[in-house]
């Protein structure tokens, strides 16, 4: 069969030829800095990469930012432009970049799935949020401003500033003065499986990991407990739900 990416106008100075290499080139950070994340944190640890990520982050964004506008002849610095598109644009972008970013996990899962099966699927996927459920977490402590150790209170706010915020339909019961459970109403990955007549995807190992490693990132004395999640379905009228608790 051939191989449609060899037709791609991947040489030459022409327009399509040089928006075609911009794209690549945007791939290719993503993925060399994804790959120094990951080595990071398997040769030194999460807690060290996440640490050395903010210190990273916050020097070479500047960098790429000036670059784009010197490059674009910009008025303006980025930030700049895009806040002049607008509340509801920078939403609407906010969004598709949101779901995109869940695209990719899934289409991730489905080609490891496809190469080697569910098992390595599933210990790949679970491996990756365990590391982005602390990553996150961090990065919401940073732009909130929360306070280390801040007990239920922060990991509520917390909750609100995760990119699936903005996907799933969400929603925090207090138990009591200790405790309260974060109920996913609607799913978007399990509303998709059910439109295609799927059963729910069983996820309650990669959730565990998830949302155990984010209580931690927030306050490492936060106990997370699973309520319901597929294929321990306790609670039909969620999608999953998980109880978060301090001893």
């Amino acid at each position: 069969m051939k191989d449609e990416s060899l037709s791609l106008p991947v040489t030459g100075d022409t327009a399509e030829g040089l928006a075609y290499r911009v794209v690549e080139a945007a791939r290719q950070i993503a993925v060399h800095y994804g790959l120094w994340l990951a080595e990071t944190a398997h040769q030194l640890g999460p807690e060290q990469a996440v640490a050395l990520e903010s210190q990273v982050g916050d020097a070479y964004i500047p960098l790429l930012t000036r670059r784009i506008e010197r490059a674009l002849g910009l008025s303006g610095d980025v930030n700049g432009v895009l806040a002049a598109l607008g509340e509801e644009k920078l939403g609407k972008l906010l969004d598709a970049l949101a779901v995109s970013w869940l695209a990719a996990d899934g289409v991730w899962f489905r080609k490891v799935e496809d190469a080697r099966g569910m098992h390595d699927a599933k210990r790949v996927n679970d491996t990756c949020w365990s590391r982005l459920g602390y990553y996150e977490a961090l990065r919401a402590k940073a732009a909130l401003g929360l306070p280390e150790r801040g007990g239920l209170p922060a990991l509520k706010a917390a909750f609100g500033a995760r990119l699936v915020s903005r996907i799933n339909q969400w929603e925090i019961v207090d138990e009591t003065p200790d405790s309260f459970v974060l109920r996913m109403v609607r799913c978007r990955v399990q509303s998709s499986r059910e439109r295609q007549g799927l059963p729910p995807y069983p996820c309650i190992s990669g959730g565990s990991v998830e949302y155990t490693a984010f209580a931690a990132g927030i306050d490492p004395a936060i106990a997370t407990t699973c309520v319901s999640c597929p294929p321990d379905i306790t609670l039909p009228a969620c999608a999953c739900a998980w109880r978060f608790s301090t001893k």
